[in-house]
C-alpha cells in the first residue's frame, strides 16, 4: 500500500503550497489553492473562499501534475479535474442528490468511481464496491491544520497520487 501525508493550514483562504510526503518521508510533491487572478480571489472571500476554488498539484521541478476545480452552472455543481501527466479528464458529480445524502461519484475513463466522504474517520474510494484508497483529514485545533493521510491499494486500477489528492482536496474544503 502506497501512503502519502501532508499539512495543510485551517485557514481556508490560504493559498501555501504545502508539501506531500511519502510513508518513507521522502517530498514527492506540492498541494495548493489557487486562483487565476486577484477579482475572483476576492469574490471568494465574499463567497466564504467556496466558490472559486481550484486546488493543484505540482511536482518538485513546479510543474502541475493535476488540477481540479469546482463548478457552478444553471444551478448544479460538479468539479473538472484534468490529469496533466495522463492527459484525461474527469468529471466528478453529486448523484442521489435530490433523494437525501448525496455521493460523489467521479467518471473517468476506467468507469465510475464513488468517494463515500466521512466527516470523521477514513473517506473511501471505490470502484465496483472494492476499496481502492482511503484519505483521512483530522483537524489539530492547537495548530489549526489538517494533517491528512492518503493511502492506495496496490491493486487500484490509479495509482497516481495526485489524482487521490486534488480530488480529497476539492471534498474536505468544500463538500457542497
Amino acid at each position: 500500500m502506497n501512503q502519502y501525508m501532508y499539512q495543510l493550514s485551517g485557514n481556508i483562504a490560504s493559498t501555501e503550497k504545502n508539501p506531500i510526503v511519502s510513508a518513507n518521508g521522502e517530498q514527492v510533491a506540492y498541494v495548493a489553492r489557487i486562483y487565476s487572478n486577484r477579482l475572483k480571489r476576492l469574490l471568494d472571500g465574499y463567497f466564504d473562499y467556496r466558490y472559486f476554488l481550484t486546488y493543484e498539484i505540482i511536482d518538485l521541478s513546479g510543474d502541475v501534475t493535476f488540477r481540479i476545480s469546482k463548478k457552478f452552472r444553471r444551478g448544479k455543481l460538479w468539479f473538472e479535474a484534468f490529469s496533466y501527466s495522463k492527459q484525461e479528464r474527469y468529471t466528478i458529480t453529486y448523484e442521489n442528490w435530490r433523494v437525501g445524502l448525496p455521493e460523489l461519484a467521479i467518471h473517468w475513463p476506467g468507469g465510475i468511481m464513488k468517494i463515500d466522504k466521512q466527516m470523521e474517520g477514513w473517506s473511501t474510494f471505490t470502484v465496483n464496491d472494492e476499496i481502492i484508497a482511503r484519505w483521512q483529514a483530522v483537524y489539530v485545533e492547537a495548530e489549526d491544520v489538517f494533517q491528512v493521510v492518503l493511502q492506495i491499494e496496490p491493486d487500484s486500477p490509479v495509482q497516481q497520487m495526485d489524482f487521490f489528492v486534488a480530488i480529497s482536496q476539492a471534498a474536505l474544503f468544500i463538500g457542497s
